[in-house]
């Protein structure tokens, strides 16, 4: 049963975006041959230029959308200088998409430790060898960082590196889209006052 037809049988409850949201991913993890999680995470700098890139959610409840970066990275310079942010999921084949934005907080050093050790052991690896979004002299120098820092764990646990960790996206504001023939789509939009969520149609 689509999210669609579950709404519509009641057994999604239209005030509640999260309970939207789940049942929108369950679908997309269904039909999406590549990578369902990817979402668009969109930031600013300090004098207001906007960014985007696309990132992998790592986590979602109640409290908001989890992602995962170096925060030595230009993302993370974003998000410390100004901590909001705007998310996107395009599910193509599935005709839908999904806006969030609200504000940035980090995910705690226990949760970031947790969920680093359970990435590959190269993508450990790479944390540690990547200076994300800074100049890179040569691929092979990049090559034989990645190199130096497999020798120096030499086979045991790889620790979490300390410019590593997480963000969570707590969102006010949630929009749901569903194309429709004729460019006559569903647009639902939930914004949030206090712990409360309010509903409403917007016009395509």
């Amino acid at each position: 049963m689509t999210a669609d037809a579950a709404m519509a049988a009641g057994m999604i409850d239209e005030t509640d975006p999260h309970a939207l949201f789940d049942s929108w991913l369950a679908e997309a993890r269904a039909a999406e041959a590549n990578d369902p999680e990817a979402m668009t995470l969109a930031t600013v700098d300090v004098g207001g230029r906007p960014s985007a890139r696309t990132v992998l959610l790592k986590g979602q409840d109640r409290r908001g959308f989890v992602f995962y970066t170096n925060q030595q990275s230009r993302k993370a310079a974003d998000l410390g200088a100004d901590p909001v942010a705007a998310l996107l999921f395009h599910w193509k084949s599935l005709r839908r998409q999904i806006r969030i934005e609200g504000s940035i907080s980090r995910v705690s050093a226990e949760q970031a430790d947790a969920y680093f050790a359970t990435r590959p052991r190269d993508s450990q690896l790479g944390a540690w060898a990547s200076d994300q979004s800074r100049p890179l002299l040569s691929e092979a120098h990049l090559a034989a960082r990645f190199q130096a820092i497999a020798v120096r764990f030499n086979g045991g646990v790889v620790a979490r590196p300390p410019h590593w960790g997480g963000y969570r996206v707590e969102p006010v504001s949630m929009e749901f889209w569903l194309d429709r023939p004729h460019r006559l789509h569903q647009r639902r939009q939930f914004t949030r006052t206090g712990d409360r969520w309010e509903s409403t149609l917007l016009y395509p």
